[in-house]
């Protein structure tokens, strides 16, 4: 299928028709932060966002999720709760929280032959279909492109809409996104050479004004050959160990379990965890092989700079800037990558 040009004035058709053929899913602003959730009104859709504060990495592999319940007696049984099937569209997802879903899909659904494949996280990613909205304007502490990828990257998607003006640009990408394209109305246009060229340049202009950038080169080389440096008790000086960093990351994939239950009945909860947290690494025995701040500050540079890399060869990082952006005492992931080139072993 050839690339397509929808005009804004129509855009609210398209997403109205989405909205009663499928669930939308979107971004909608509340309490003055936008989140990703399911719109029962395609009109509150924001599209005059950045980022999102919570990555729509939640769709997939939620906050909280109970796995199964358990009644307790002479009538006990174990259920599992049912995942709506239904097909999902999450429109307006950014290139770098798409780049996300593919850095943590292997840890749920398997890399190799016999790996333990998770049916709730597989369920809600087939299900979805994700329509990717270009960023025209990135942030200051915005630095995807330090890993090869750009504000319109259309690698991770299934569609993809840049703001070319009076109109978006469509990138009809994988079949998913075809096929979506052909359940609709024909209100879309094929793209001409000029509407091509106005797509290039607003990517083009867009990845110019990302200033940032993190020295990646030979990072888990270097790594590797400073774990007992004194760098480290440095960075963890400013540190306060609230975990923001690791909760509002789009390719953190720590959870924990907990069975909650009374006398007769219960749940098994499964809830995100950071390795920021001092309990994270605590042992039955009471040892706590990263007993200080020191050594999770540096366990968390080291799964996305060192680990990353030498297990599956591709960082850790999507460059999307949440950990800048968010953290209260400002510690800054550029800054720390970009330090330990300089330093001397």
């Amino acid at each position: 299928m050839d690339n397509l040009t929808l005009p804004k004035d129509k855009l609210p058709e398209m997403l109205a028709e989405i909205a009663a053929k499928f669930i939308l899913v979107g971004p909608k602003e509340e309490t003055g932060f936008t989140e990703f959730q399911e719109l029962e009104d395609p009109k509150d859709i924001n599209l005059d966002y950045l980022l999102s504060r919570v990555p729509p990495k939640s769709l997939v592999f939620q906050q909280t999720e109970t796995l199964f319940t358990f009644t307790k007696g002479k009538n006990a049984k174990v259920e599992t709760p049912k995942v709506d099937p239904g097909k999902r569209i999450v429109f307006g997802i950014r290139p770098c929280d798409a780049r996300g879903y593919s850095l943590i899909n292997p840890v749920f659904e398997g890399k190799n032959e016999g790996d333990y494949k998770d049916p709730f996280y597989i369920m809600r990613r087939n299900r979805s279909t994700l329509i990717g909205l270009s960023c025209n304007e990135p942030d200051v502490n915005c630095f995807c492109t330090s890993f090869g990828d750009s504000p319109a990257n259309t690698e991770f998607l299934d569609l993809l809409f840049t703001d070319i003006g009076d109109a978006f640009y469509i990138d009809v990408i994988t079949k998913k996104g075809e096929e979506l394209i052909e359940s609709l109305s024909k209100i879309f246009s094929n793209a001409s050479a000029e509407e091509r060229k106005a797509r290039v340049n607003v990517e083009e202009t867009a990845k110019g004004t990302i200033l940032r950038h993190m020295d990646t080169d030979g990072a888990p080389e270097k790594l590797s050959k400073m774990f007992n440096h004194k760098y480290w008790e440095q960075v963890a000086m400013r540190c306060i160990g609230c975990g923001i960093c690791t909760y509002l990351c789009p390719t953190c994939h720590c959870f924990d379990m907990q069975d909650e239950s009374t006398l007769k009945q219960g749940g098994r909860i499964r809830v995100w965890d950071s390795c920021m947290n001092p309990e994270y690494t605590h042992h039955a025995s009471g040892h706590n092989p990263r007993p200080t701040r020191m050594n999770r500050v540096r366990n968390r540079v080291y799964h996305k700079f060192n680990y990353f890399p030498k297990n599956d060869d591709v960082f850790g990082c999507t460059g999307c800037g949440r950990c800048i952006d968010y953290c209260p005492v400002n510690i800054d992931i550029i800054d720390i990558i970009n330090d330990i080139q300089e330093l001397e072993l």
